[in-house]
């Protein structure tokens, strides 16, 4: 399509509750395109107007239906704010923002927030609309408040056996229904309850969690008790996982690698830190890429990208690296490789715990750069009837930035 698109976000209340200008682009418009309820909210307010609902799958059949929008005037119309886990981020993304203007009504977080009588700044925003449940485990936390966007009907009752799973089983859930609407209607439950039946289609819930005092409670900083992961012994350990992680500093929005990644914790960690920190995580045996993918649904991670391959075979394909991480087994060439595909200010981090790893390693260091430094730990363990230090096999660790013209 040659001409802008204007997205107008429609209130609960419907045409009513439209302001002028908003009311003049539909009423004006050639085409309208959305969902049959939103179409059906506007029905009789542009009789000569095309109506086109969304296709199904979405991203893959926008393209088409855009094209046959051409150059006549179009207006989307979505629910409250379209940039809120809406069509008006879908579309900026395919078109790009110059192409797209948006005329947002108030939000159903807004009104959430308002019943609620809870500020911004002390509530997270989690959408689970179209996306795995999951993702609410990572903003768990004693005394947090949530808004979670619901996915249907069903999402209440899946919400609170998500916290009882969790230990989170007195957490009290509000479903708002209808919000804005004169249907609009609130009920309140404890997860541990089964009053959770009947909800309306279109609900947000309303979470104040109440962490169970033997609960573990798991922060998002580098560092996680090795038992919060399944594993077979193949698990970078804490105090390891937390050094790496420094080294490979996580930036909001950037790509890790975890190449032979265990049980994916250096992945999942790095994933934990911010919702838009990205992983993907290498594992050549199946049970192992299995068990990753379980462990980073579990640490409310579920996007973590898990490959079953061998790490060579695998580079080619990979998006661009800007942190890389190397638990065992590395190589002159693998390290080269990565090297090779790693941006520019990426961070390679590599450890070794044989001679002829730590070999590699210095060589790499003496290629590249960076920091070579031996790790010992010693943990207090019994001795007969009293107790003594037990070292730990040590760890040499490799960490270099990639610096322009290196």
């Amino acid at each position: 399509m040659t001409g802008r698109l204007d997205v107008v976000g429609i209130p609960a209340g419907g045409w009513s509750e439209l302001g002028e200008s908003a009311r003049r682009l539909i009423a004006g418009a050639e085409v309208l395109i959305g969902g049959r309820r939103h179409l059906a909210l506007v029905a009789n307010r542009a009789p000569g107007a095309e109506r086109l609902t969304w296709p199904s799958p979405l991203k893959p059949g926008l393209p088409a239906l855009l094209e046959r929008v051409e150059d006549r005037r179009a207006v989307v119309l979505a629910t409250g704010d379209p940039l809120v886990s809406g069509i008006g981020s879908t579309l900026i993304e395919l078109l790009g923002a110059e192409m797209v203007r948006i005329h947002p009504a108030v939000s159903s977080i807004a009104l959430a927030r308002a019943r609620m009588g809870w500020s911004s700044e002390t509530v997270s925003v989690v959408s689970v609309v179209g996306r795995d449940l999951d993702l609410v485990r990572r903003h768990i936390g004693p005394g947090q408040r949530l808004i979670v966007l619901s996915a249907g009907t069903q999402t209440p009752a899946e919400l609170a056996a998500l916290l009882v799973d969790t230990g989170y089983d007195q957490s009290r859930l509000t479903v708002l229904g209808d919000l804005g609407s004169a249907a609009e209607s609130r009920r309140e439950a404890l997860a541990s309850e089964a009053g959770f039946g009947g909800m309306p289609a279109l609900n947000v819930v309303a979470i104040e969690c109440v962490a169970d005092p033997e609960t573990c409670v798991l922060g998002v900083g580098p560092g996680l008790p090795d038992d919060a992961f399944d594993h077979d012994g193949q698990l970078t350990k804490r105090d390891l996982r937390a050094s790496a992680l420094a080294r490979l500093t996580p930036v909001p929005g950037e790509q890790l690698w975890d190449l032979g990644a265990g049980a994916g914790s250096i992945a999942i960690e790095w994933a934990r830190t911010d919702p838009c920190c990205r992983a993907v995580a290498v594992e050549r045996t199946p049970e192992r890429a299995a068990r990753i993918a379980a462990n980073a649904a579990k640490l409310g991670v579920p996007g973590v990208q898990v490959i079953t391959a061998d790490i060579g075979a695998s580079l080619a394909d990979l998006p661009e690296p800007n942190a890389v991480f190397v638990g065992g087994g590395a190589s002159v060439e693998l390290l080269d490789r990565c090297w090779e595909r790693l941006s520019t200010n990426g961070r390679l981090v590599a450890h070794a715990v044989t001679i002829e790893t730590e070999q590699t390693l210095v060589r790499a260091w003496q290629a590249y750069g960076g920091e070579l430094v031996r790790i010992g730990i010693e943990r207090m363990e019994p001795l007969g009837g009293l107790h003594g230090w037990q070292p730990a096999r040590p760890v040499v660790q490799w960490s270099a930035t990639k610096r322009i013209g290196r």
